[in-house]
């Protein structure tokens, strides 16, 4: 691969995904695999103007070990350092970096109950300082092949080879294969707005999905919660970024009593290092109340209903099956790509963000919609080319937004 074009990769998370400006403190969470990548990132951090760079490697081998062997009252809490950490992000509002590349079955065989326990538990605490942060910090997400991930993969291919075939697949997807990407996403990002725009001037008060496979779902939306798509601004500092490296959708969250009827998976699911397959959820009056799956049924389970919340939707998203992750035919065992190849939706929490006039509410005014607050979020994709989609106006006039998994406005 040339070393030119991951760079360019390198600085287009950082200058268009983070957006550091000088002055600003950074926090990258990798995987030690990963190393070479990663001193890349921080280098243009640095170059960017950031004052300090941190690093915190991830281990799954390692995870594993802690628990396998860990004490799991321990490792539910926050410890000092853990508190610190989140202490110091409160004052200091840094720019995040995620950059994910573990084995989607990295985790596989361990203790699901307790793996649950333990991240439902932890992330209680987590949440009381980051939803205080959260909104102020710029961040992003984005992928680099480690070992593990590309032979899930491109299985059949020796290790070199499926990790270069991997890393090809995520600079295409990126656009940072070839001119330049931060150009790219300009372009992009404006093309995402005008699908924006057009869902926000409908006035939709709710979808119905519909598809061959079996989904029939009828969800209600919120009066004054916009529809979001491209880059976000930081509420106080209004620094634009973006969050997802890359993305294909055009988004909202629902009114988490409004959801009836039931939705079929159209792809696999890597959720807490194992892979759920071929599932539906039945929804009445908002929460999730019949879960089957194929394989993976009991992680599925625990995420939604061992969570604080997790059985209410939080997020709809339109992705037409034409997007540029669908036609490289491939699952990437990763819920950043693979929700951006069709349309999909989440279970926990939604984005108070998208509120008209969020920047100027309190606590209070936030909790007066019907939005769900939980401490997990997971993405699971439902669209295919049998999807149709309407929408249902104030007036009750029905809009095709979506057919054959398609724009259709």
């Amino acid at each position: 691969m040339d070393k030119q074009i991951i760079e360019n990769y390198a600085r287009l998370i950082v200058r268009t995904g983070a957006n550091v400006q000088k002055g600003q403190e950074v926090f990258v969470t990798a995987s030690v695999e990963i190393y070479d990548f990663i001193r890349l990132v921080v280098k243009e951090c640095y170059l960017a103007g950031a004052s300090r760079v941190y690093v915190k490697y991830t281990d799954s081998e390692r995870s594993k070990l802690d628990l396998a062997y860990g004490e799991e009252e321990l490792f539910c809490h926050l410890d000092e350092m853990e508190k610190a950490e989140q202490e110091h992000f409160l004052k200091k509002f840094p720019c995040r970096i995620f950059i994910e590349s573990d084995d989607p079955d990295a985790l596989k065989g361990i203790d699901q109950a307790k793996n649950g326990r333990i991240t439902s538990s932890k992330a209680k605490e987590i949440w009381n300082y980051r939803s205080k942060w959260d909104s102020e910090c710029q961040w992003t997400i984005a992928g680099y092949p480690s070992l593990g991930w590309a032979k899930k993969v491109f299985p059949d291919l020796d290790d070199e080879e499926a990790k270069e075939k991997l890393l090809s697949l995520i600079l295409k997807v990126s656009r940072a294969d070839e001119g330049d990407p931060i150009e790219n996403w300009k372009r992009h990002d404006r093309n995402l707005v005008s699908h924006m725009d057009k869902m926000n001037s409908l006035g939709l008060v709710a979808l119905h999905y519909t598809s061959k496979k079996g989904t029939d779902l009828h969800v209600g939306l919120v009066d004054d919660v916009i529809w979001e798509a491209g880059g976000e601004y930081a509420k106080t500092s209004r620094i634009h970024f973006q969050p997802n490296i890359p993305t294909e959708e055009c988004f909202t969250s629902p009114d988490k009593y409004k959801t009836e009827g039931i939705v079929y998976a159209t792809k696999p699911l890597s959720l807490r290092g194992e892979v759920v397959e071929n599932f539906s959820l039945r929804f009445h009056e908002g929460k999730i109340v019949e879960v089957h799956a194929e394989k993976g049924e009991e992680v599925l389970k625990d995420a939604i209903f061992n969570s604080e919340n997790g059985y209410y939707l939080g997020e709809c998203a339109l992705v037409p099956v034409d997007s540029p992750i669908n036609e490289t035919g491939k699952l990437f065992f990763s819920t950043l790509y693979d929700e951006n190849a069709s349309c999909h939706l989440a279970f926990g929490r939604a984005f108070s963000m998208l509120i008209k006039g969020y920047e100027k509410m309190d606590e209070a005014e936030i909790a007066k919609y019907p939005l769900n607050v939980s401490t997990v979020h997971v993405d699971f994709m439902i669209g295919d080319e049998t999807l149709d989609i309407d929408g249902t106006t104030k007036d009750g006039k029905v809009i095709p937004i979506f057919r054959n998994g398609r724009w259709a406005i």
